[in-house]
């Protein structure tokens, strides 16, 4: 679910998997392992930001 509502929400901002790790903060690998799945607990600074550049709440990231 994490991995879909990343993906969904970061092309709803119209940003390449480069983008949104570069404005969040995070590296590009890790944001490429998250929305595969391979990375199944990012930690909460890591969601924190990508929800922080999503413009949602951490709910509706992981929800």
């Amino acid at each position: 679910m994490l991995s879909a509502n990343i993906k969904k929400l970061r092309k709803k901002h119209h940003l390449s998997q480069e983008q949104l790790a570069k404005k969040a903060g995070v590296t590009y690998s890790t944001l490429i392992k998250i929305e595969s799945g391979l990375n199944k607990n990012p930690t909460l600074d890591t969601l924190t930001k990508l929800a922080h550049v999503l413009k949602v709440n951490l709910d509706r990231l992981v929800s």
